[in-house]
């Protein structure tokens, strides 16, 4: 992967005249104040006044640069210039009304590539960390083609739908893993401090503890003693588990198949893959960009490592003279009957792209309704693992006042 360009520009403050003697006063960035002197000119304002923009010692960062970020860019640069506005002009007011810094110095980075005379898909390119090869590829086709507005706005759509499928199955994770980090606190909390000063009234009881209430004792002494411990293992755990994930493709390999094979989750993962490897290889096939080219950035796209293989080797089969229908017929586990029967319908039609769309919106309710049924089963078995840990260990606390009170 090339190396990502440090973008460097400065934000300046200026103040000009316009030709018919209006004051004008706004900001911009750029490499200098003579390049910024320059632009106005080209615009018809004559600088009186070019400062650079004081950086706040603290904050003054601005907001990392987001996939949404970037869905958002694409929407408004398709409108502008579907509305028949030149693109050097959509970058400035695009970004000129972006409210994050860092994404404006982006849109004017790219602008000053293109002003100097590299073409769009170039100056993207020269951004990889923001710009994977799909975007790249669309948008050079669309210039190539002089169709520029109408693959930009194929692009926004596609970022828009697969920034909302990533969005609900994001959403659906995150709850239980709130909750179950709300019940280890809680449980810590009771442990630390709670069950150690009913253990101290225990103790001049002179009678055995149940079972249970010892057991719980016996946890709450282990949690008081080796507490650095215990959390050191949690947080090793995570980042050896985050690092795997990362630079481990065996891991993550294992990982994605274990998904896949697991109730519930597995169905999703399996229609959010299926959705994304849709929707990806219709808008490329769309733009005119040819079925095997297409297929390395909708490998890239699927998210899975299992789907990533199978699919370059769908690309592999193509390459060798087959049609698309028949190569996705050799994994019947990841792409279902139907996906395979509305693929040979649109080759034999010659409207793949249409109903590869199809397809993709299917699953993608599809998507939408798995993450609600999710849901809608997660929110009970939640609240009865709470009941059972926090209730458990008030219960374990209480069952010796219990007996005391049976005994008199």
């Amino acid at each position: 992967m090339a190396k990502q360009k440090k973008l460097t520009k400065d934000t300046f403050l200026w103040e000009g005249i316009t030709k018919d003697g209006k004051k004008l006063k706004g900001s911009t960035t750029s490499n200098n104040a003579d390049m910024v002197k320059a632009d106005l000119r080209r615009q018809g304002i004559l600088p009186k006044k070019v400062k650079k923009k004081a950086k706040p010692l603290f904050g003054g960062g601005g907001k990392p640069i987001i996939a949404a970020d970037i869905a958002i860019f694409s929407r408004q640069m398709a409108t502008m210039m579907k509305a028949g506005v030149p693109l050097v002009q959509s970058f400035d007011i695009v970004g000129q009304g972006h409210n994050n810094p860092n994404m404006a110095e982006l849109i004017f980075a790219i602008k000053g590539e293109v002003e100097a005379g590299g073409t769009f898909a170039q100056a993207l390119k020269n951004h990889p960390l923001y710009f994977d090869d799909l975007f790249c590829n669309l948008v050079e086709a669309g210039e190539q083609s002089g169709a520029l507005e109408t693959l930009l706005e194929k692009v926004a759509t596609y970022k828009e739908k697969t920034e909302a499928l990533k969005k609900k199955i994001k959403g659906a994770l995150t709850y239980p893993l709130s909750v179950l980090a709300v019940a280890f606190i809680v449980t810590a909390i009771l442990l630390l401090y709670v069950v150690p000063i009913f253990a101290d009234m225990f103790k001049d009881f002179g009678a055995d503890l149940p079972a249970f209430t010892a057991f719980v004792v016996t946890l709450s002494d282990a949690f008081i003693d080796q507490w650095y411990f215990i959390i050191g293992t949690i947080i090793a755990s995570v980042i050896g588990f985050t690092n795997a994930f990362k630079r481990s493709r065996k891991f993550r390999e294992w990982l994605d198949r274990a998904m896949l094979k697991t109730p519930v989750i597995g169905d999703l993962t399996m229609k959010s893959s299926v959705a994304r490897f849709s929707r990806t290889l219709a808008t490329m096939f769309a733009a005119g960009v040819p079925l095997v080219e297409a297929m390395d950035s909708v490998a890239g796209a699927s998210g899975n490592t299992v789907y990533k293989k199978a699919i370059l080797q769908v690309k592999d089969d193509i390459s060798s003279g087959s049609q698309l229908q028949s190569s996705l017929s050799q994994f019947p586990d990841l792409f279902p009957n139907m996906v395979i029967q509305m693929v040979a319908i649109g080759e034999e039609s010659g409207a793949l792209d249409e109903m590869l769309s199809k397809v993709a919106d299917y699953f993608e309710e599809q998507v939408d309704a798995a993450v609600d049924n999710l849901t809608a089963l997660l929110e009970p078995a939640i609240m009865v693992f709470l009941a059972i840990v926090v209730g458990g260990l008030v219960v374990a606390m209480y069952l010796p006042i219990f007996k005391m009170g049976s005994v008199v």
